[in-house]
């Protein structure tokens, strides 16, 4: 009788479990891809993205980003009319120390930013050791660029490895070295002028000089997206 009753007994247990086991699975439709797309917006500027969650534990990202932004800048007696664009491409590893929504990322960005500088002075200013009139001057213009390679660090917080909207951000820093200014051009009676295209180079070494500190750019992007 009672050897009759541990065998119903195991005969159930075995029946039971994988019942039960199959319940507690998550039905295949709920279950992520882990494919995720969304929007991503801060200080590389707005664009998609694109990112695979290979496990709890890692990750990949890849975005494009872009922005125009515009600002005025002095140097000494001259005021530039400064227009900075954003555009790069970049990817990321993301590691998940553990396993939630904190993660560590490295990567790199092909970095296609550049500042464009513009000044059309309405009194006579000084360009590098001598002054010049407006007429003289006419339009000042320079640019500014980075280079194209630029490695990226970051700390980060991500929604859940499931299947549903989420959120995300990110804040660290682009490694872009300092921002190199290229050859000033001038438009006026003393472009060609020899003289005065030696003070424009004086002038572009002390735009240089005011940036050569400034090797990093900072990180801080908000995400938004979809993982299937």
């Amino acid at each position: 009788m009672i050897v009759s009753k541990i065998c119903a007994l195991a005969l159930f247990a075995a029946v039971a479990a994988p019942a039960s086991a199959a319940a507690q699975e998550a039905p295949a439709d709920d279950r992520p891809t882990g494919i995720a797309v969304g929007l991503t917006a801060g200080t590389l500027g707005i664009g998609p993205e694109v990112g695979f969650r290979i496990s709890d534990h890692i990750g990949i990202r890849g975005n494009a980003t872009f922005l125009g932004i515009s600002g005025d800048y002095d140097s000494g007696d001259i005021q530039y009319d400064g227009k900075i664009k954003l555009k790069s491409f970049g990817a990321m590893l993301d590691v998940y120390p553990m396993g939630g929504h904190f993660r560590i990322s490295g990567g790199a960005r092909i970095n296609k930013n550049y500042i464009r500088l513009d000044a059309v002075p309405t009194q006579p200013v000084e360009v590098g050791d001598a002054v010049y009139t407006p007429a003289q001057i006419g339009t000042l213009r320079g640019r500014g660029e980075v280079k194209d390679f630029a490695p990226a660090l970051t700390l980060g917080w991500s929604g859940a490895n499931r299947k549903g909207f989420m959120f995300g951000f990110d804040a660290g820093v682009l490694f872009q070295g300092a921002v190199k200014v290229r050859e000033f051009t001038a438009t006026g009676a003393l472009a060609a002028n020899a003289t005065f295209r030696a003070d424009l180079e004086r002038e572009r070494r002390a735009l240089q000089d005011d940036v050569n500190d400034y090797k990093v750019y900072p990180i801080a992007q908000f995400s938004i997206g979809y993982r299937f």
